[in-house]
């Protein structure tokens, strides 16, 4: 099982990749990302050591490393965490391709329902 930090790092690392998926970050997308550091309480030595590790990886390391330290987490975690990813998917008022082929990969990967996933986002105001 991934400790709680371990859980961050898959998160933030997803994260990552699906703000930059259609290769234009904007402030909505910020703003969702500041929001789920603090919904999910993630410290800031955590968030600084993802960003370093952003500078010396490639991004299909980061996206296996992520799916593995996520998939190493407890079934409300990986819940939690895709949850966020759909939700922050839609933040900015279109859901590219590249995001949905990321975040339907990633949730067969981590072994959790697609269904479960989008009835749990369905229940919160974002």
């Amino acid at each position: 099982m991934a400790s709680e930090k371990d859980f961050h790092i898959g998160l933030l690392y997803l994260v990552h990749l699906l703000i930059n998926a259609d290769d234009m970050i904007n402030e909505k997308e910020q703003a969702a990302l500041k929001k789920i550091i603090e919904k999910e309480k993630i410290p800031a030595a955590v968030v600084e050591d993802f960003q370093r590790d952003l500078k010396r990886k490639k991004t299909k390391d980061i996206y296996h490393q992520g799916i593995d330290l996520i998939s190493a987490s407890t079934d409300e975690q990986k819940l939690r965490a895709f949850v966020h990813l759909l939700k922050l998917s839609e933040v900015d008022g279109s859901v590219h391709v590249k995001e949905v082929r990321l975040l339907l990969y990633s949730i067969k990967k981590a072994s959790i329902e697609f269904d479960d996933v989008v009835a749990e986002a369905n229940k919160l105001n974002y």
